[in-house]
């Protein structure tokens, strides 16, 4: 279905879904959220999104996106739901489930074994991602009786040379990162990439070289900063939870880790679009659903019916 959406720009909005799998609830919900869309233009995406998601404030979004028509044919054929913006190469599709982030359509063309160990590969980054350096920090900080002597040793030596606080150099050196990275994509794509490569070896080995910053805490931060690419569809919640564990881990230690991961778990369960829970299918657990998660069936047990989004419907 075609509609237009601005004032002034008047852009078409394509509304894509098979009729014989949509949910008719689900499709209806859409048509009314936007039909309320009163903007006078609509450029990308994310002057849309905001619309379609239930909550003002969502840790994880509950849209997603996609650039490649194989993986929007397959979420149509599940009974989703698809908005293409005209001018845009990417396409909004609703409902999203948290799990599906750690999902690409590669996933199918491996083994099931193959397939299984990728993905809970993607769910270790993930944490090590957020994690590593808050733990790092905390425990450094706070709670050093829970290293062995040798580690506890090792960074003593290295820590008693940093003229700043190790909060303050995790912060420090996650910002400059933030920096050389940023100023790596908004450079033309000819020496946006070497100035990235370059300015961050020269930045990195000076600061350790001037003992600046420890050779543990860059190592640590490097790790986690990697392990964040393994699931890009959730770079921006990745960097912004990564600060913040960072300074409750400094400035509380364990306790403020448990308490700021309590409250994201929280938010991430209480998010539910159009009466799609967001942590479907493992919250409410679904086991029919679960055989394409967190591992993968194979094709042979996985033909005795087609999944649908309804089944996951509240």
């Amino acid at each position: 279905e075609l509609m237009v959406i601005g004032d002034k720009s008047q852009t078409d909005i394509c509304l894509c879904y098979m009729q014989d799998r949509v949910p008719k609830k689900l499709l209806k919900q859409i048509k009314n959220s936007l039909a309320k869309i009163n903007l006078e233009s609509v450029l990308s995406t994310g002057y849309i999104r905001p619309f379609l998601e239930s909550k003002s404030f969502e840790v994880f979004s509950s849209t997603g996106t996609t650039e490649r028509p194989d993986v929007l044919c397959s979420k149509l054929i599940e009974g989703r739901v698809a908005l293409l913006i005209d001018g845009v190469p990417f396409a909004i599709v609703i409902p999203k489930f948290f799990t599906e982030s750690f999902q690409t359509l590669d996933d199918y063309a491996f083994k099931p074994y193959y397939a299984f160990f990728i993905r809970w590969i993607k769910y270790i980054a993930f944490f090590i991602s957020i994690l590593l350096p808050a733990l790092y920090v905390s425990i450094a900080l706070h709670h050093p009786e829970l290293l062995n002597s040798t580690l506890l040793m090792i960074l003593v030596d290295a820590e008693k040379k940093a003229p700043i606080s190790l909060l303050a150099e995790g912060l420090g050196v996650l910002i400059m990162y933030e920096i050389i990275r940023e100023a790596g994509l908004r450079l033309p794509k000819a020496v946006g990439g070497a100035v990235s490569i370059v300015g961050g070896l020269i930045i990195g080995d000076s600061a350790v070289n001037s003992g600046l910053v420890s050779t543990p805490m860059l190592t640590i931060i490097a790790l986690a900063v990697t392990s964040g690419f393994v699931v890009p569809e959730l770079n921006q919640s990745i960097t912004i939870l990564r600060l913040l564990f960072l300074i409750s881990g400094g400035l509380l230690g364990l306790f403020g880790i448990s308490l700021l991961g309590s409250a994201v778990l929280f938010n991430i369960c209480a998010t539910e679009d159009y009466g799609f829970p967001f942590t479907a299918p493992i919250s409410p657990f679904n086991l029919k659903s679960m055989r394409d998660t967190t591992f993968r069936q194979g094709f042979r047990k996985m033909q005795d019916g087609g999944f649908t989004v309804e089944e996951l419907h509240e």
